[in-house]
């Protein structure tokens, strides 16, 4: 499921709330509702103090944007069951997944109250963002990263045909053989994507523009395809 051609994505390499993509979120909420939704449930499992670090963050970057920061405060599927949390969603503007766990993230959102009012807002015309885990949730993988040679728990599926691999210019130098192997093995009618950092895949679901200071990268078959910045990349 996807929403209309006009309401756009936003897959982030790294950078989430910090001044570097202030452009980047400021076109992704422009002309919308001034209620900036953002999620830090990725990083539940890293405790208190990190989620008040991504909360910290991104309030900051909805002040210099002059939007209403909205926290969805999602820790459990229980609390992505609640209404209360769910009904926050309505009206928003732009919707923002922050880093962490790709998994932990799909598998407490998938199928609740607060993914179904992502949806629908999404469809209503919210634009929607995640960054490094965030983004590799709302694609067809979501891998335990400690595990890649596991069977990685379902993604939110939203962009089925896409895989990400975030934070890439720095990854690609230190991933073992074991986990780029792992990385590169998907079905033949997935794309799979490696973002830098501070560098974002923006619009969906198939045509994209690269925004930011680097590139998006198109692997496979033992070789990578560089989209500079302001590139347009289609994705089948």
């Amino acid at each position: 499921m996807t929403g209309p051609e006009h309401t756009p994505i936003a897959l982030v390499g790294s950078g989430e709330y910090l001044p570097s993509m202030l452009d980047i979120e400021r076109a992704l909420i422009a002309g919308r509702s001034p209620r900036y939704v953002q999620l830090a449930t990725a990083a539940a499992p890293e405790g208190e103090q990190s989620l008040d670090r991504w909360h910290t963050l991104g309030r900051a970057q909805a002040e210099r944007l002059g939007v209403e920061q909205v926290v969805i405060d999602v820790r459990t599927r229980e609390d992505a069951d609640r209404e209360d949390l769910a009904d926050l969603i309505v009206d928003a503007g732009l919707i923002y997944f922050s880093g962490g766990n790709p998994a932990f993230l799909a598998e407490t959102l998938r199928e609740t109250l607060v993914w179904a009012a992502i949806l629908a807002a999404h469809q209503k015309g919210a634009a929607l963002a995640g960054c490094s885990a965030g983004a590799m949730a709302l694609t067809s993988w979501a891998p335990r990263m400690r595990d890649l040679l596991g069977d990685p728990p379902p993604a939110l599926d939203l962009l089925p045909h896409l895989r990400v691999i975030p934070h890439f210019d720095r990854m690609a130098a230190w991933l073992p053989d074991t986990m780029r192997n792992a990385f590169m093995r998907h079905p033949p009618d997935v794309t799979l994507v490696g973002i830098d950092e501070e560098t974002a895949l923006v619009g969906g679901p198939h045509e994209w523009v690269v925004q930011g200071r680097q590139s998006v990268w198109v692997l496979g078959e033992g070789k990578r395809v560089e989209c500079k910045s302001g590139n347009t990349l289609v994705t089948p």
